[in-house]
């Protein structure tokens, strides 16, 4: 017998002992998948979703079912029975898996295809479908049929992902199973996959967590989740920050009453779903369908959620449109996603709650559309807005997105006096230089005293709003006592023709001075609403950044081009003396 085999014949776990051996056996599995009809992150990232799930599911019930015993209490009911858990069709030991294993060739696809994944996506439907097997159904929601083209193929994957195991891994120098799972959400999330629309950096998630720091019993939300990249990193944080000291009660609520969200896309739903298990999330209460639009395709994980929220953290998809179905459900219309996200935002913020969100620089500065500036207003005027993160440039580039984005950080519950801006712009962002939690470092530093340096700087909202009340005031006075002229001639203009005057000298000359008075007014009007307006241009100008430019007129630039000229020629022709010379 080989050392180290039990005598039952079961090879042991193979031991996963550093972080490039798990690396090593997730590259692995993905490389059959890509040899096996799943081409790209976006074909075989959701195919692992599902067959990694099912795997840390049974290991995690099977962990139950023994504390269970341990503390003789109630027997454990596994959320799934007999053939359909892990144990029993997939592992290499399991009884289905050694009949199927033995049988005629098409049989293990008959019974993935026609009989389990079937029977899991219906787990929601049964009378006393627990919250676990709700979330398992919709997992599989999006599945029809495994995407991996071959039986050979596919228990070849099986067996590589049976051996990534709580037991195999070695926690002490290794990443937890659910950091791998993030590497891959990361490759499905590159340019050229499509899917970076879906994936947020993490570090940026991390620091804006931790701005937000987020308490046990707060609730924490999220209106676009994608791959619930900012729910799964924020149970880590709330998770860490109670410690070994976390009382039972309080990591049930973290558990099962916490974490909140919505996402629209068939494919990304139950790779949220799976993420935020993997993390350790028992009950992700996630709602499917279009958040804007409030066209739900399944909301039963998310029955019992708060009418409003303490946290939210969000990344928004930028660069949307949205048609008069979502904007009926708005205040404020506009196709743009990014506004109406921000309305659903403000809207869905508990008194006092806290929201750390990404947005694209377009909405900060445009005071050009009247739904962007009516939204900006409402922001300032019932959250406190105090900290805006200009990014740099290249951030989100790897996802596919060049958009230059900032951060937003307010409170809802009182107006905005003043706002901190941190500029982080001038950070070269590439493939080689990445973005790093370092960058955040001084952020830190100065944000409890919201303090000044050549990165941050104040801006007063309410000297702000003063010194455009005080520009427009005359305008509007002018406007005003225009539109009192305009009227009276109107009236005159009403009682000519009521006296029986029609057309005449004297009309048309009334006529064309009300129409003269209008566009005056007009203009002037127009003047008023560009100076209250950019009140809400929000952009991060960083007042210590040198933007001395060149003053010359274009008469010195030519004579400035003229004098090189000439000291060119000179030169040249000192070449060609020493050349001639030389002959």
């Amino acid at each position: 017998m080989p050392k180290g085999q039990k005598a039952t014949g079961k090879k042991p776990a193979k031991k996963l002992a550093t972080q490039q051996s798990l690396n090593g056996a997730i590259k692995s599995i993905c490389d059959v998948m890509r040899r096996s009809n799943c081409a790209g992150a976006l074909q075989y990232v959701p195919e692992l979703t599902w067959i990694l799930f099912l795997r840390i599911l049974d290991e995690r019930e099977a962990q139950e079912a023994a504390q269970a015993a341990a503390v003789g209490g109630h027997a454990f009911t596994p959320s799934l029975g007999t053939p359909y858990r892990w144990q029993d069709w997939a592992a290499p030991e399991g009884p289905k898996r050694k009949q199927l294993k033995d049988a005629a060739l098409g049989e293990f696809f008959a019974f993935v295809n026609g009989e389990l994944i079937p029977h899991l996506k219906k787990l929601r439907e049964r009378p006393n479908a627990t919250p676990r097997q709700k979330v398992i159904s919709e997992i599989f929601s999006g599945v029809e049929r495994t995407r991996i083209d071959t039986e050979r193929n596919f228990q070849d994957v099986l067996d590589k992902v049976h051996e990534i195991s709580a037991e195999a891994v070695n926690q002490t120098h290794v990443f937890t199973l659910s950091q791998v799972y993030e590497g891959l959400l990361l490759k499905m999330g590159e340019k050229g996959n499509d899917g970076g629309q879906f994936f947020t950096p993490r570090e940026i998630i991390r620091a804006m967590v931790q701005v937000m720091a987020p308490k046990c019993g707060e609730t924490v939300y999220d209106p676009c989740c994608g791959t619930g990249g900012f729910l799964a990193q924020t149970y880590e944080y709330m998770r860490d920050q109670g410690g070994p000291a976390m009382m039972a009660d309080q990591l049930e609520t973290l558990k099962h009453g916490t974490f909140y969200g919505r996402e629209k896309e068939n494919l990304v739903y139950p790779i949220a779903l799976a993420n935020l298990v993997l993390h350790g999330i028992d009950q992700p209460n996630l709602w499917h369908g279009n958040t804007l639009t409030n066209q739900e395709t399944y909301g039963g994980l998310f029955h019992g959620a708060p009418a409003a929220f303490n946290v939210i953290l969000t990344n928004p998809p930028f660069g949307g449109k949205e048609g008069k179905e979502a904007q009926t459900h708005f205040p404020f219309k506009t196709g743009a996603t990014q506004v109406l996200f921000l309305q659903h935002i403000i809207n869905n913020l508990a008194k006092k709650g806290r929201c750390a969100m990404v947005i694209d620089e377009g909405v900060l500065f445009r005071t050009n559309e009247t739904a962007f500036v009516q939204t900006k207003r409402k922001l300032l005027d019932d959250c406190d807005l105090w900290c805006i993160i200009s990014l740099p440039g290249g951030v989100f580039t790897a996802a596919g997105a060049g958009v230059k984005t900032n951060l937003l950080f307010f409170t809802k519950g009182k107006h905005t006096e003043k706002i901190w801006y941190y500029d982080l712009s001038d950070i070269k962002v590439g493939k080689k230089t990445p973005f790093t939690r370092d960058n955040f470092d001084e952020f830190f530093k100065l944000m409890s005293k919201r303090g000044d340096s050549d990165k941050s700087w104040t801006v007063d909202l309410v000297a702000r709003r003063a010194t455009a009340a005080k520009k427009s005031a005359p305008l509007k006075k002018e406007a005003d006592k225009l539109e009192k002229q305009a009227t009276e001639i109107k009236e005159e203009i009403a009682q000519l023709k009521k006296d029986g005057q029609r057309g005449g000298d004297k009309i048309t000359k009334a006529e064309c001075q009300c129409a003269e008075l209008s566009t005056q007014i007009r203009e002037l009007r127009n003047k008023v609403e560009a100076i209250e307006n950019a009140v809400y241009d929000l952009k991060a100008v960083n007042p210590n950044t040198d933007t001395t430019g060149d003053t010359r007129t274009p008469a010195e630039l030519l004579d400035t081009i003229e004098a090189r000229a000439q000291e060119i020629a000179v030169a040249l022709a000192r070449l060609r003396s020493r050349w001639s010379s030389q002959l």
